[in-house]
């Protein structure tokens, strides 16, 4: 595998943030920044770009990644909670730390495949995902579970803060994979494990990742057991630390997108799971905006989205859905859906402008970003850290023959006995 590296792209296009072109030929550092090419460099990759469009990789800001061992049509049909607690919660109960290591491998083959680079993930036995995506050499903000409720993993909510705690400890500031504490969501942890989660998130500095507001129950629930939304509890309890996510923050009030602002939250847009579950809403794209509030995206897991963890298809249903439910066609243009779909990325995708889906180029070869987002492409490269996951459309880091083989054989073995 190669090290470290710059890569020259020749005659190639290239759109850095705000959908900024530039056209010729180009370096790619490891540092994640670019510059112009003399010609001269030395370089170990020299690539011929006049077919290849490169972009900043996606990131993906709310996912499950072992998940992919949960089938997409898996209780398709099935309203949320009927869905949680008939079928995730019993199959979960029986998932291992080989499961989840076969899940991460196979979700780690398509984020590389469809050109992303991060993802925050919340899932059981959080250091073998870790492993994994180390090994996979993408980076990761990979949260261990908290709940009352017991778990595969642990059997309560200390002992996981536990394991976390120690996690963090050993973590380093260049790993590619950070660790965070996922809590699960304010109805299956109470008062007190919130509070123990958000101690320990700011004595070793790390982030928080929560499911909020994700469906009107959720918030008549928690309005019914403590006279406020699931927001404004949180901020009663002190819960919120700097970049805290937020996954789904559809059901909210004004108010509650100002005290995301507040605390500097990262709310995860995650339509396709919204509408898959029929939760009835989704996270207001016009509201957080005037706010201030920093939005990503995110695919939430594989058996809950029914996308699997394509981010470019996220991105355009993320423009759909928000210019649909604001009576508004001029919202989240390409330009500004890729922003979003790659805030904070360090790394680079190339895609294959011979892509019968990225055609035509328009008159003044303007289409580049519109196509992506709305029609996607094949990726044929993907660098990390100025390493190469993927090459010329083969995947370097994982054994995509390998992970098919496997997840087969471990759903196989997952579900058996399982109507």
């Amino acid at each position: 595998m190669d090290d470290a590296t710059t890569v020259r792209y020749r005659n190639t296009v290239l759109y850095d943030r705000g959908g900024v072109r530039t056209t010729g030929d180009v370096l790619l550092h490891a540092d994640g920044t670019w510059s112009a090419s003399n010609g001269d460099e030395d370089v170990v990759h020299d690539i011929d770009g006049s077919q290849r469009l490169i972009t900043r990789s996606f990131q993906n800001w709310h996912t499950h990644l072992a998940m992919q061992l949960n089938a997409r049509d898996f209780s398709d049909g099935f309203p949320l909670h009927r869905w949680l607690n008939e079928a995730i919660f019993p199959t979960e109960a029986r998932i291992t730390p080989d499961f989840v290591r076969t899940g991460a491998r196979s979700a780690a083959a398509e984020m590389i495949r469809t050109g992303s680079s991060f993802a925050a993930d919340m899932y059981f036995f959080p250091h073998t995902t870790g492993q994994v995506l180390t090994e996979a050499g993408l980076r990761g903000l990979v949260g261990g579970p908290v709940s009352d409720q017991a778990l595969p993993s642990h059997p309560n909510a200390a002992s996981a803060l536990d394991e976390l705690d120690g996690l963090l400890k050993a973590n380093r500031e260049e790993d590619l994979v950070q660790y965070a504490i996922a809590t699960h969501s304010v109805y299956l942890c109470s008062e007190d494990t919130l509070r123990r989660a958000s101690e320990l998130a700011e004595r070793r500095q790390a982030r928080l990742h929560i499911h909020v507001s994700e469906t009107r129950q959720e918030i008549a629930d928690c309005h019914a057991a403590n006279g406020l939304y699931p927001v404004e509890y949180l901020d009663s309890l002190d819960f919120f630390q700097p970049g805290t996510v937020c996954a789904h923050a559809s059901w909210v009030k004004k108010n509650e997108i100002r005290i995301m602002k507040r605390h500097d939250v990262t709310a995860v847009h995650c339509p396709s799971s919204n509408m898959k579950l029929a939760c009835g809403g989704t996270l207001s794209w016009p509201a957080y905006r005037d706010a201030g509030v920093d939005v990503r995206l995110g695919t939430d897991g594989a058996a809950s989205s029914g996308s699997g963890l394509n981010m470019q298809a996220e991105a355009r249903l993320a423009g759909l859905v928000q210019r649909h439910d604001h009576w508004d066609a001029t919202l989240l243009p390409a330009v500004d859906l890729m922003d979003m779909a790659t805030k904070g990325s360090q790394d680079w995708a190339v895609w294959d402008l011979n892509d019968v889906r990225m055609r035509p180029l328009g008159r003044s070869n303007n289409r580049h970003l519109a196509n992506l987002i709305f029609n996607g492409a094949s990726c044929l490269d993907l660098w990390v850290n100025g390493r190469a996951l993927r090459l010329d459309g083969t995947t370097r880091t994982v054994d995509e023959a390998a992970v098919l083989n496997e997840i087969d054989e471990a759903v196989a073995t997952y579900y058996d006995g399982v109507e």
